[in-house]
Parts: structure tokens; C-alpha cells; sequence
């Protein structure tokens, strides 16, 4: 089982290759997956395929329904690079971990990939977010107190 921070790199390089697919990145970027997921083993040409075909479905898709194709890739990616990380021994998941890391960091130069730090919220696409009857709503929120404030009186200024 891998923990959390190679889980995020393995969702995070998902998310570089559908958020470069279709796009002036493409081309880069597919090379390097096919060669980090191919292990120079002439399965390179089939993961070119694949991640072809991953344009085509986004084409298919068509505005209305590119943002679910681009989850169902974000997510068909991240298992591929989860799997090739939970099968690597250690020598090879440190090597497999500093491909990926640059696979990303390619990805976010390339194509400006959104990214937040610590407590920030990073997305593409929209976002709705709405409070309704007293509520709070924030796409990244602190610690909040819901209520009316005290009024002033004897001991307070």
C-alpha cells in the first residue's frame, strides 16, 4: 500500500496528462509517460495509443461533456501510475517517483497547471459555491462561527 504522499503524486501526474491532453503540451508530455509507464521495454508504441486515444475521448466528448471525460482520464491515469508505484520495489519507486515529480512539474510549466499550497484550493474548470440560510460556504475555509455577534453592553467596548 502507498502512502499518501505517492498517492497524490500518482493523482497529481493523472491530472497532467488529461489536463495536457489536446493541448501544445501533448506531445511532450505523452513521451515522457510512454516512457516512464513502457520501462523501455517496447510497450512504448501501445501507451501511445492509449494516450491518444485519451485526446480522442476529450474530442468525443465535446463541450458539454469534456469535464466528465477529463475526471474519467484524470482518474484512469492516476490508477496507472498508482499500480506501477505499488509494484515497484524500492530502488525502482525512488526512480519512479523522481520521473513523475518532473512529469508534473513539465505538465504545470508547460500548460500552467493549476496549483495551490497549504490550505489553498487550486482548480480548473468552475466552481459554484453558495451558502444559503445562515450557512458558510468557501472552497477552503478556516475556522468559522455561524451567529449573531454579542451586542455591546456593560463590560464590553
Amino acid at each position: 500500500m502507498l502512502d499518501q504522499t505517492l498517492v497524490a503524486l500518482a493523482s497529481a501526474a493523472g491530472a497532467a496528462v488529461a489536463s495536457a491532453a489536446g493541448t501544445d503540451a501533448w506531445q511532450g508530455l505523452r513521451q515522457r509517460v510512454a516512457r516512464i509507464l513502457g520501462h523501455g521495454d517496447g510497450a512504448e508504441g501501445v501507451l501511445l495509443e492509449r494516450l491518444d486515444g485519451s485526446v480522442v475521448e476529450l474530442e468525443r466528448a465535446g463541450p458539454e461533456g469534456r469535464e466528465q471525460a477529463r475526471a474519467r482520464l484524470v482518474a484512469a491515469w492516476q490508477t496507472r501510475f498508482h499500480d506501477l508505484l505499488e509494484d515497484a520495489d524500492d530502488e525502482d519507486r525512488a526512480q519512479l517517483v523522481r520521473h513523475l515529480d518532473e512529469l508534473v512539474r513539465y505538465g504545470q510549466q508547460s500548460f500552467g497547471g493549476a496549483s495551490a499550497g497549504d490550505g489553498g484550493l487550486a482548480v480548473e474548470g468552475t466552481v459554484d459555491i453558495r451558502a444559503d440560510r445562515g450557512s458558510a460556504a468557501a472552497g477552503v475555509m478556516g475556522d468559522v462561527t455561524i451567529g449573531n455577534p454579542q451586542g455591546p453592553g456593560p463590560g464590553h467596548n
